[in-house]
């Protein structure tokens, strides 16, 4: 008999974006509830049986009520079984995110998972065993209970955990809440749900990160979507159909410039995604002309206003001012020396003064350009 659900995790929703001032931040924010209540939509269309949250559904056990409530709203188009398991953010201290939501009088299908004990809410087909954390940091694997649980004959076992599979991790992962990578199999799990890794990841046989639904970082990991899992019968293949559901483009790009900013114009103009989801990280090196760099500034500002989000890094960027550059200043007498001086400094890697040679020619090509434009 076949078990369908929704796998997803690390929401996250409440997270700050304290870096993102502004209206722009305060989107992010509320983005998160739109994509749960995205979740709710797809799981009703799909006709699953159960959503299952691997940890991290909040950001912080600190999270407002108001926003406790939001997201409880969010759920609400699909009335089948939620499955919570508290995670690092939100771990199921004594008090925590999850007693206050249980005082607000949560509806019958929302199951909070804060106890590593099974659930079976689905006649026998299914049993879910979840490996709540409850302190940020577990030294001892939680799945650990998962061997020698409890479960009705015939019914698919799925286990709900949150935290790293040792040493199988694509980057560094944190050495805190480590869990077997062959759990899945000593434990006879059909599926092992993780969370706490942000991409789409399978990392062990029968055993997957389904990432963030919605994106909140420059990594390219594959976050921004949630898994669709079958399960058709003991002993049967996991099937997976990963399913897009975030807003939210967060794109890092590197460019390096040789006296023009053509490529960094074009970095930005091949974007994907509308311009209006997309949070970009730029980071611009190697060297400009100065009328290049007003040029860059000017078309950065445009971007800045077009892009939900722009930060750009020019610390590896520098200023090489051309022959036409100094010309167009068109100075005589004590000022061109200065300007030749300047440019001498600014050419000399040697010279403790390079950079500051740089800034000043910048300032005073950039101070000509608002005279003569005035």
């Amino acid at each position: 008999m076949s078990f369908r659900f929704i796998h997803t995790a690390d929401w996250q929703v409440g997270k700050p974006f304290a870096h993102v001032a502004g209206d722009s931040g305060a989107e992010l924010r509320s983005q998160r509830i739109r994509t749960v209540q995205r979740i709710a939509e797809l799981a009703t269309r799909k006709g699953v049986d159960a959503v299952l949250v691997a940890g991290d559904a909040f950001d912080s056990n600190e999270v407002a009520d108001k926003t406790i409530y939001r997201t409880v709203e969010a759920l609400k188009p699909f009335g089948g079984t939620w499955v919570f398991l508290p995670g690092n953010h939100d771990a199921a201290l004594a008090h925590s995110v999850w007693t206050r939501a249980r005082t607000m009088g949560l509806p019958s299908n929302i199951v909070i998972a804060d106890r590593p004990e099974p659930i079976d809410r689905w006649d026998g087909r299914a049993t879910v065993l979840p490996a709540p954390l409850r302190r940020r940091r577990e030294v001892v694997d939680q799945t650990d209970w998962f061997d020698d649980a409890p479960s009705p004959d015939g019914s698919c076992r799925i286990g709900l955990a949150h935290g790293s599979v040792a040493g199988r991790l694509p980057d560094k992962g944190d050495s805190a809440n480590e869990i077997r990578d062959d759990r899945a199999e000593r434990a006879r799990l059909c599926y092992l749900a993780l969370g706490d890794w942000h991409g789409a990841l399978r990392i062990a046989p029968r055993t997957w990160y389904a990432g963030a639904p919605e994106p909140d970082r420059h990594k390219a990991n594959d976050a921004g979507n949630v898994h669709l899992v079958a399960i058709d019968g003991l002993g049967a293949p996991e099937r997976i159909e990963t399913i897009p559901v975030g807003h939210f483009a967060w794109t890092r790009l590197s460019v390096e410039l040789l006296g023009r900013c053509d490529k960094a114009i074009q970095a930005l103009e091949s974007l994907e995604a509308d311009p209006r989801a997309c949070v970009v990280a730029l980071s611009l090196r190697g060297s400009v002309t100065l009328s290049e760099r007003n040029r860059l500034e000017r078309a950065l500002a445009q971007w800045e206003a077009r892009l939900h989000h722009l930060d750009v890094d020019m610390s590896g960027l520098v200023d090489d001012p051309s022959a036409d550059d100094l010309d167009a200043l068109d100075t005589a007498g004590f000022v061109r020396l200065a300007v030749d001086r300047l440019r001498a400094k600014a050419q000399d890697p040697a010279d403790p003064e390079q950079a500051a040679a740089r800034m000043a020619l910048r300032m005073i090509y950039l101070d000509h350009l608002r005279n003569r434009e005035g």
